[in-house]
């Protein structure tokens, strides 16, 4: 049996991996790995079978230090600043210096400039507009602007990664353009992530090219970042991953329940972009569980759920909450893998409310409502998440599970990446009711493997990974010859 690189002719002999010890610790040194501390050797993390226990990615020394990076107090000048614009409703004044949502645009543009000329040239900034006819909660035709950063990769520019937040913000009544709004929890305190990763970012070198994107018509219909994918689709830019901070503020309830360790990322299942056919095929295979996004998710909680961030991330398998939606929607529209983030409880009292006080009690969407330390470590998972992404290889393409012969191995296939630092691949797998991959196999730098274990029982997946130890997300195979 012969690799296939794509084109159809064999370059490479294919890995057999065999269901020993021996096969296995012969395997392992087919590619370098960061090491992780040891698992607990039970049947339900190492299930026998071929592979070592699967472990998270520890941070390298790098991402330690951009982590160390985020500043607290920026992160709260922000979210303050953002606040004190009164209100940054999608209709209000787009000509006011001071106060609406064109006074936001021109503040978030100055300063993520200021980050971009730091950056050696690596980060560029636009005012990205359109004019939006009158539809859904838009009653007059409205200019609506995003504020783009891009930071361009040097190895792998053509793989995109996008994170946003959305500046602008609402009343109790959604058409209510001129009472105060100050959104500080929806979404100042998401802006103010993706406006500090910027500053973090816009003075390393990235491989893979990062996009932050304060984003506008959200409240409104999800208008900014639907035109924002619309433009990226059509630019046919290959987006690997995007992540929507949307209410990451507090972890304090409406009950008084805090939860200030934790970040829920939503993540859909069968994806968005399917259509019934492919949805079919999918669930046919057991693969209900197993879409980008969920693979994207798995990625977020094995290089961020740790020390370093000082967060647990909390993956929710649906697309986003009930009654609810955010930026990321557009992006899975479009067929690419991506996630919400969002804070672990709600006080409903405080969101979208107009300013004003009820037997003394204060409500609205104010900053004295908002955990700033909370926001600086939801700002760190995503740091950890798109610094992972951007260094690692991209997610392996073609995978496919050969299911054209009645057998009880495995035989998997996928598409050799072009990253100069490519060091090889893993097969991972788990059983059919485990949520998480239990176990690696690394098999080295081939695009073909067969492995001694049946197709029928387990899942498998098959990651890249560079010569520093850094993997890629897992691509789920589709059946195949």
């Amino acid at each position: 049996m012969s690799e296939h690189t794509g084109q159809g002719r064999p370059t490479r002999p294919t890995r057999r991996t065999f269901l020993t010890a021996s096969a296995a610790a012969t395997a392992a040194v087919a590619a370098p790995l960061a090491a992780g501390p040891a698992a607990a050797d039970s049947q339900t993390h190492n299930p026998p079978g071929p592979g070592r226990p699967a472990h998270p990615q520890q941070p390298d020394r790098e991402l330690r230090a951009l982590l160390r990076e985020v500043d607290r107090d920026r992160i709260e000048a922000t979210v303050r600043r953002l606040a004190a614009f009164g209100t940054r409703h999608t209709l209000s004044d787009q000509d006011n210096p001071e106060r609406g949502i064109g006074a936001a645009r021109d503040w978030i543009f100055a300063q993520l400039s200021g980050y971009a000329a730091a950056s050696g040239g690596r980060m560029t900034v636009q005012l990205q507009s359109y004019v939006q006819q009158p539809a859904s909660r838009i009653p007059v035709a409205t200019r609506i602007t995003n504020v783009v950063a891009t930071l361009r990769g040097e190895t792998a520019p053509d793989r995109v990664y996008v994170v946003t937040g959305h500046y602008d913000s609402r009343a109790t009544d959604v058409l209510d353009a001129v009472s105060d709004a100050p959104g500080a929890d929806d979404d100042a305190s998401g802006v103010a992530v993706v406006m500090e990763l910027a500053r973090v970012m816009a003075t390393r070198r990235s491989e893979a090219t990062v996009v932050f994107a304060a984003v506008a018509g959200e409240e409104q219909g999800l208008y900014g970042s639907t035109y924002l994918a619309g433009q990226l689709k059509a630019a046919g830019v290959d987006v690997q991953g995007m992540f929507s901070d949307d209410i990451v503020g507090s972890s304090t309830a409406d009950d008084g329940t805090r939860d200030p360790r934790t970040v829920r990322l939503f993540a859909e299942g069968v994806p968005t972009a399917e259509t019934p056919a492919e949805a079919s095929v999918r669930q046919s295979v057991g693969g209900e569980n197993d879409s980008p996004s969920r693979q994207l998710a798995r990625f977020v909680a094995d290089v961020a759920d740790n020390g370093a961030t000082g967060m647990r991330v909390r993956v929710i398998y649906r697309r986003d909450r009930y009654l609810r939606g955010s930026d990321h929607i557009p992006f899975l529209r479009e067929g690419w893998p991506a996630g919400r983030f969002t804070e672990p409880n709600e006080d409903f009292a405080h969101q979208h409310q107009d300013v004003r006080v009820v037997d003394g009690v204060q409500y609205g969407d104010l900053p004295e409502f908002c955990d700033f330390d909370y926001i600086t470590r939801v700002a760190r998972v995503n740091g950890a998440a798109l610094w992972s992404l951007a260094q690692a290889p991209g997610t392996p393409k073609g995978a496919i599970v050969v299911t054209t012969n009645l057998t009880n191995d495995t035989t998997l296939r996928w598409q050799r990446g072009d990253e100069p630092d490519l060091a090889g691949y893993e097969v991972v797998w788990r059983e059919t009711t485990a949520a998480e991959w239990q176990k690696v196999i690394p098999v080295g730098d081939v695009t073909e493997v067969t492995v001694d274990l049946s197709k029928d029982n387990v899942f498998f997946g098959v990651r890249a990974v560079d010569g520093a130890g850094h993997r890629s997300p897992v691509a789920f195979p589709r059946p195949g010859s």
